[in-house]
């Protein structure tokens, strides 16, 4: 069982969380944990449940108020963590595992200690922020607890996304900061840091007029509602930008000291809290594999075994750890059934084995690394030696050996693991592995096979592997002959899209204009690239009416889903690179399908396929592959679609074609 306090205060066990509901036992709750491991004297919890002016029975009903909270602890089996009466007050004993406010700072820790390598920093920064999960004590009822620790905790979360701006900004990473930069200033507009982080971000993509106009905003600002001018630092900025001049490059700072350890000056730092509501672009994370890769990964951070922090070899390349996914949207029930399935008990007579992989498929953009993602991070606890995301293909789409994903794993998890000889092994427990865009099932079957792997006993110290395995392709052939369970997803109900924008923009900014927020979704067909592109453009304007943002899309959606800043994350890239991974007959009759009518073959078909009307003679295995690999949706007993974004794709691949014979 885990303490969820970085949000509402909540119990949680695997992925299945209560959130509590509002009583005094649940504000006494929140005071111990926010105290943990230390006594928490009889008069401050006494304030914090009845505020300052306290009833004449408090102290007993104080007592009263424990005895509920541990019978809250019985009904939801609470057994591993007591409350404890000690002279003067009461305590109650967590540990990073089981309280995600210390796990919090014991990642921020490992951040601050990886200074050194920015990328692996920013990683796990990352990582630890992930932990929160919305609005700080939204269900404990306590003006002391909101007056006293909300403000604090609140600061700490300034610094956080201080930190990783400054991290993104040093490595050349300005696109993905602005999204971050843009809300942070709307949230806090008097907070000057972030103004001036989202200035040179601005600068450094080269929109000096726009860095401008936000230096005058924020300027305006202060002196309205401050009555100060700007820093130093933002002045010297706006001459910088003025003269024109080079910046040079951004260098990351050193971040300040961890909590609990004593400054030069003798002064106690403070940590690092976590990021904003709603900053990263929620539900889908970079446009999936296929997209060039964003280089090495960082370093994993290290795993404690047995209490001891015990370093992991580095990672390869090809290898590295799980990055949660901030906010996620949508896929409820998809992942609840694939964190039960990787958490279920192993079935009787099977001499402890579990069933092995869980197959996520769908359309490229369609949201499956995500969802991987997103189980990961939900059932970590049940995967104490590690979660590791494999990439099955390289930056040019070509599909890697399962030789060397064998020889990246072992590297990153330790000797005996995937067919390793010997050797001692640095990982305890079982792991999880993403492979994530497999190509075919002949990629995979080596790594599945009983010998591939390290089973319990197999090797000291080896960690029984469970596997999630995203692809394209269906992979009929690996669940016939492997087993395991399939989750083929297609685009957003018009409900989780809607909830997209909700996340990813504000619930003010799209409330505001509903009906202009559910036209958007539609014209991006509710597939989850094309909103996450959409929300990162409508971030990177805030000014812009999504009422006049309908009619910009609905122009060309093709043009305008792209990222100007990094032409490469655009739906015509991602199905041009998903063109070029067919065979090309297949790509060919794509082609021809993509300007013929929207149902391919309808019950009320002829005997070849075809209606009335004219459309391409396409035979069936052809369609069968095309939908195995996520660009036909649906098929028999009902009709072949095409998504409406690919079919415009597609049709305007064929124009272009045509165009460029015509001229030769």
């Amino acid at each position: 069982m885990r303490f969820q306090l970085l949000g509402p205060l909540a119990l949680a066990d695997g992925p299945d969380v209560v959130v509590l509901q509002p009583s005094k036992p649940v504000i006494l709750l929140a005071a111990l944990l926010l105290n943990s491991n230390s006594t928490v004297s009889a008069e401050y919890l006494q304030r914090a449940v009845w505020g300052e002016d306290q009833p004449a029975t408090a102290k007993a009903a104080l007592q009263t108020c424990v005895l509920r909270l541990r019978r809250l602890f019985t009904k939801h089996g609470v057994t591993g963590t007591s409350i404890e009466a000690v002279p003067g007050g009461y305590r109650i004993t967590a540990g990073p595992p089981t309280l995600d406010l210390l796990g919090f700072r014991d990642q921020v820790r490992r951040a601050t200690a990886l200074a050194r390598d920015p990328e692996a920093e920013l990683y796990t920064l990352k990582d630890a922020l992930s932990l929160w999960q919305g609005s700080l004590l939204a269900n404990v009822r306590s003006d002391v607890l909101h007056r006293d620790e909300v403000p604090r905790l609140s600061e700490e979360r300034l610094r956080a996304v201080e930190r990783v701006c400054d991290l993104l900004l040093g490595l050349g990473r300005c696109g993905e900061a602005l999204v971050d930069l843009w809300t942070a200033t709307r949230v806090y507009p008097g907070h000057e840091r972030f103004h001036e982080q989202l200035i040179e971000a601005l600068y450094r993509t080269g929109r000096q007029s726009q860095a401008l106009a936000e230096y005058r905003r924020v300027k305006g600002f202060l002196l309205d509602e401050l009555g100060v001018d700007p820093s130093p630092s933002l002045r010297q900025l706006e001459l910088s930008i003025l003269r024109g001049e080079d910046l040079g490059a951004a260098a990351p700072t050193v971040p300040a000291a961890p909590a609990g350890t004593v400054t030069p000056t003798g002064t106690v730092a403070s940590v690092t809290a976590a990021s904003l509501p709603g900053v990263p672009v929620p539900g889908v994370p970079a446009l999936e594999a296929g997209a060039p890769e964003p280089g090495p990964y960082p370093a994993p951070a290290p795993r404690v075994v047995q209490g001891a922090a015990v370093p992991l070899p580095a990672a390869a390349p090809g290898v590295g750890p799980v990055a949660a996914v901030p906010h996620f949207t949508g896929r409820a029930a998809e992942a609840a059934a694939m964190a039960a399935r990787l958490t279920a008990e192993p079935p009787p007579g099977t001499d402890g084995q579990r069933p092995l992989a869980v197959l996520v498929s769908g359309a490229p953009g369609i949201g499956k690394t995500a969802l991987a993602q997103h189980v990961a991070h939900l059932v970590r606890d049940s995967f104490p030696a590690g979660r590791l995301l494999v990439r099955m293909t390289r930056a040019d789409g070509r599909p890697r050996t399962a030789d060397e994903v064998a020889a990246d794993v072992a590297a990153a998890l330790g000797p005996g693991v995937t067919g390793g000889t010997g050797g001692t092994g640095t990982a305890v427990g079982r792991a999880l592995l993403i492979l994530d865009d497999v190509v075919d099932a002949d990629q995979v079957r080596p790594l599945l096979t009983p010998g591939a792997r390290a089973t319990p006993g197999t090797h000291p110290g080896a960690p029984d592997l469970a596997v999630v395995v995203t692809s394209r392709m269906g992979l009929g052939g690996l669940i016939a002959t492997h087993g395991g369970w399939v989750h083929r997803l297609t685009a957003f109900t018009e409900a989780e899209s809607y909830a997209f924008l909700l996340a990813a923009l504000g619930a003010e900014r799209v409330e505001a204009e509903q009906r202009a927020a559910r036209r958007l979704t539609a014209l991006c067909g509710h597939f989850p690239a094309a909103l996450r592109i959409l929300a990162a453009r409508l971030l990177t304007r805030p000014g812009l009416l999504l009422g006049d943002a309908v009619d910009w899309l609905g122009g060309d959606p093709l043009a305008r889903l792209t990222l100007t800043d990094s032409p490469d994350h655009s739906v015509s890239g991602l199905f041009d690179r998903a063109l070029g991974r067919l065979d090309p007959r297949l790509s060919e009759a794509l082609l021809r399908i993509g300007t013929g009518p929207p149902d391919l073959l309808r019950e009320d078909a002829g005997p070849d396929g075809t209606e009335e009307h004219d459309h391409p003679s396409v035979p069936e295995d052809v369609l069968e592959q095309l939908a195995d690999a996520g660009l036909l949706e649906d098929g028999p007993p009902g009709p072949y679609r095409v998504h409406d974004l690919l079919r415009a794709h597609l049709r305007r691949t064929v124009r272009i074609r045509n165009r460029r014979t015509e001229k030769v």
